[in-house]
């Protein structure tokens, strides 16, 4: 979840770095800057005057004659906005729970837990645990209906019925109890860790 904030934030940075740059070059070349303050636009930038434009009128209308022009420009700018109607929504949509309300969701006493602390309480009690040799812990869902994702790594030999029995028996209980919640979902995936093959004498 860090990951992809991280990923999602430098990606937003540089497409406004990108579109600042973009529109400030473009501000300068309607307002006459590069001649009035004497400054040299960029190589190969059309837009250093005025009067300058993008497209001339022989690009404008070079394929506008043609009939397969008009759709397939209309279903490219479809397909544009709709992927960015799709990013918008998925950076709105709210991943993770947020700040948890110790007592449950109708605790008063404005007590809170971050999510990032009962993730690794989480994650260092699941791996206290016998047959485990690494956890991580990521909270998802909303505020009133967290749900926790263990990422378990079993040691060799282990059996997972065991481990997932003690897993809900142990580690999520304790954080249900610790909570306040009448009830903490978890999903756990398990892998075991790799280990070099059993020769057989």
């Amino acid at each position: 979840m860090k990951r992809k904030s991280a990923v999602n934030r430098v990606l937003l940075a540089l497409t406004g770095v990108v579109l600042l740059g973009a529109g400030l070059l473009m501000l300068a070349g309607g307002f006459d800057l590069y001649r009035r303050w004497n400054l040299r636009p960029p190589q190969d930038w059309p837009l250093s005057t005025p009067h300058a434009v993008l497209l001339g009128e022989a690009g404008r209308t070079r394929w506008t004659d043609e009939g397969w022009w008009w759709p397939v420009v209309i279903a490219a700018l479809a397909v544009v906005v709709l992927l960015a109607l799709w990013w918008l929504l998925a950076q709105l949509r709210r991943t993770h729970p947020g700040p948890l309300p110790v007592g449950g969701p109708t605790a008063t006493d404005g007590v809170e837990l971050r999510e990032g602390a009962l993730s690794e309480a989480l994650a260092a009690d699941v791996r206290r645990q016998p047959g485990v040799r690494d956890a991580r812990v990521r909270m998802t869902g909303r505020a009133d209906r967290p749900e926790a994702h263990v990422d378990l790594v079993l040691t060799p030999g282990s059996e997972p019925g065991p481990v997932l029995e003690a897993l809900c028996e142990g580690p999520v209980e304790r954080a249900r109890r610790s909570t306040g919640r009448a009830r903490l979902r978890a999903r756990a995936r398990l892998r075991v860790a790799p280990h070099k093959p059993h020769r057989a004498q």
